[in-house]
C-alpha cells in the first residue's frame, strides 16, 4: 500500500469514529466499503472487525452506565452463534455476491421498519430480538456491517437512543472479536500485511475519531442522534450493495 493510500485511511477511520461516537453506530458501516477496497475483501473485512471491535470498547468505557445489560445478552448470544459458522461461510463464498445480497437484505429491512415505525406499532418480544440478533450476527461476519440490522430492531422496537447507543458498544466489541477470531484461526493468512507503526497508527487515529466526537456529541439532541443512526444505516446498506454490484460488474 502506497503512503498517500494509508493516509486515506487513518481520515476514513478518523471520521468513522466520530459517527460511531455521535450516533453510537456506524464505525463499521461507514469504513468496510473503503478498507475492502484497500485491502481486498476478506483482508478488508477481517480488519473492519478489528478495528469496530476496538472502536466500541472506547466508546464503552464513556457510556457504560446506561448499558442494558439483559437486552445486551438477548442479541449478543444469537448473533455470537451466527457470526462463527457464517465467518467460516464467508471465507469460503465470493465475496462481491454476499455482499450486493447482504446490503439489498438491509435496504428492504430498513424501509420496511420505518413503514412500522410510521404506522405507529411497536414490535418487540423474545422472538424479535433472536431474529436480530441471529441476522446482526450473519451480515457482520459477511460484510462487515452488523449495524443496520440492530438498527431495525432498534425503530421497530422503539427502544430509546441512549440506552440504544451505549448497549450496542459491548455487543459489537462482542461480534467483531468473535468474527475476526473466528476468520484469524481458520485462515490467519488473511491478516493485511502492515508495518507495526500502521497498526499503532490506525488505533490512535481511532481515539482522535472519538475525542472530536466526544466534543460534537455535546451539541446533539437524542432525537438527531436517531435520524443519524437511520441514515448511516442505510448508507452501509446502500454502500455495501453498491460495491458487491460494481465488483460483480
Amino acid at each position: 500500500m502506497t503512503l498517500p493510500l494509508f493516509i486515506l485511511a487513518l481520515a476514513a477511520i478518523i471520521v468513522s469514529a466520530m459517527a460511531q461516537r455521535i450516533a453510537g453506530l456506524g464505525f463499521a458501516m461507514l469504513l468496510a466499503p473503503f478498507l475492502v477496497l484497500l485491502f481486498g475483501p476478506h483482508s478488508g473485512i477481517l480488519l473492519v472487525n478489528l478495528l469496530g471491535g476496538i472502536s466500541a470498547g472506547i466508546m464503552f468505557i464513556r457510556v457504560r452506565t446506561y448499558v442494558d445489560w439483559s437486552m445486551y445478552w438477548r442479541l449478543a448470544i444469537p448473533a455470537v452463534a451466527a457470526s462463527i459458522p457464517f465467518s467460516i461461510l464467508a471465507l469460503a463464498l465470493p465475496a462481491a455476491p454476499l455482499e450486493a445480497g447482504v446490503g439489498f437484505l438491509l435496504l428492504l429491512a430498513l424501509l420496511l421498519s420505518l413503514a412500522l415505525h410510521r404506522g405507529g406499532r411497536t414490535i418487540d418480544g423474545p422472538g424479535v430480538r433472536t431474529v436480530a440478533g441471529l441476522s446482526s450476527g450473519i451480515t457482520n461476519a459477511l460484510a462487515g456491517v452488523g449495524g443496520p440490522t440492530v438498527s431495525v430492531y432498534a425503530v421497530i422496537s422503539r427502544w430509546d437512543q441512549r440506552p440504544f447507543a451505549a448497549t450496542i458498544q459491548p455487543y459489537f466489541m462482542t461480534i467483531g472479536f468473535a468474527a475476526m477470531a473466528t476468520k484469524a484461526v481458520v485462515d490467519p493468512g488473511e491478516w493485511p500485511p502492515l508495518e507495526p507503526w500502521m497498526w499503532v497508527a490506525m488505533m490512535a487515529m481511532i481515539g482522535v475519531g472519538m475525542y472530536f466526537g466526544e466534543r460534537v456529541a455535546k451539541f446533539v439532541h437524542d432525537r438527531t442522534a436517531r435520524r443519524a443512526v437511520v441514515v448511516i444505516a442505510f448508507l452501509g446498506a446502500a454502500i455495501t450493495m453498491v460495491k458487491g454490484l460494481i465488483t460483480l460488474l
